[in-house]
Parts: C-alpha cells; structure tokens; sequence
C-alpha cells in the first residue's frame, strides 16, 4: 500500500494516521468536540515523526468527509487539500459511512452516526443498499438489521468499532482525485442554513 497521511475530525473523536513503508501510526483523541483545530496540527506532527513520513513523500492525503460535525468535516478536508496542493500531491475522501462499512462482514447492515437531537445518518449496505439518510431515533431502531458505528450510542443491535483498526481497510479501497474534487458529505443541511428565512 502507499505512503499516506490520514486525518479524520468529522466527528466527537480525532484521528490521525500515517503510513511510511512498513511504518504505521495512528494518533486517537476520544472526546475533542470543538477542539479539532487546536489539537490537530500535533496529532499530524506526532504520527509523521513517528513514521518518518514528510509530506513529500505522502502518495496522497485522505480526509474523512462525513457526514457528522459540519465543523470538523471542514477543518479535515481543508487541512487535506491544503497538505496535499503544496505538496503536488493527489487526495483520498472517504465517507464516514465508508469507513466503517469496509469494516464490517455481514451481508445486510446500517452504519449510524449521532447527529444530535436524536437524530442519526444513517446508510444501509448489503442486500439492501441505500442513500445517505438523517433519520430519527425511531426509524434507526425499526430498520430491524445490525448497526455499526464509531461512538458509544445506546441503540438496539449496535456494534462500536474501533476507528483505528479501520483505516487501512477503508484507504486501501478508496479512490484518489485532484484536491479540487475532494468535498464534503452534507446529508442536512446545518443549523444556520435551517434557521434563514
């Protein structure tokens, strides 16, 4: 597999990951909601030296593009592309669906994400697949499959995972693009956007 920085602050969490040859370093911070740019540039620094990568020798950046804190999405890929322009390098989106579902082996489940409210986004994967939805509490607990995500949620038939062990599944099947192309999963709108009149 190549060489590559991952980061991923779509959502309460923080992770950042970096890949050199045979070299491999994840740095995980559980609970930094509104905090990802002040802890981000360190987490980056941390698993780049630990690795020996330097942004040279990146073969690409990948960014985590949601959904989840519209905030962080931002922060990720705009911190992704950044790298990635100086650099002259390609970038990787991958979704926050994505990243759990190539994770997990049944052939019919959905990855839920809290998206406050008791509200959750949610897709489907397996026999029957679906589009990113914002589904309420409800409609989560009667889809009646297993659900999968990142965070500790009390949900019915729910499996967190554990967002280190899947990154390398996730990167080794995604796409690469132009920094250009790289852009955010929005499934609602914000706050400021619902409010306007």
């Amino acid at each position: 597999m190549s060489d590559f920085l991952f980061l991923d602050t779509s959502s309460g969490y923080l992770a950042a990951a970096a890949k050199k040859g045979d070299n491999f370093a994840v740095k995980y911070i559980g609970d930094c909601a509104m905090r990802h740019s002040v802890v981000l540039t360190d987490a980056i620094e941390e698993v780049m030296s630990k690795t020996g990568l330097t942004c040279p020798e990146c073969d690409f950046f990948a960014a985590v593009t949601g959904p989840g804190s519209f905030t962080g999405i931002r922060i990720g890929i705009s911190t992704a592309k950044g790298l990635a322009l100086g650099a002259g390098k390609p970038v990787m989106g991958i979704t926050s669906f994505e990243l759990a579902a190539y994770n997990v082996d049944s052939d019919d489940f959905c990855v839920v994400i809290d998206a406050a409210h008791s509200h959750f986004y949610a897709q489907r994967f397996g026999k029957h697949p679906s589009a990113p939805a914002y589904l309420s509490l409800e409609e989560v607990q009667n889809s009646g499959c297993p659900l999968y995500g990142f965070e500790n949620l009390s949900l019915p038939r729910y499996t967190a995972l554990d967002v280190k062990d899947c990154i390398f599944p996730a990167v080794s099947r995604g796409k690469i693009c132009p920094p250009a192309e790289l852009k955010a999963l929005y499934v609602r709108k914000s706050q400021a956007e619902e409010g306007r009149k």
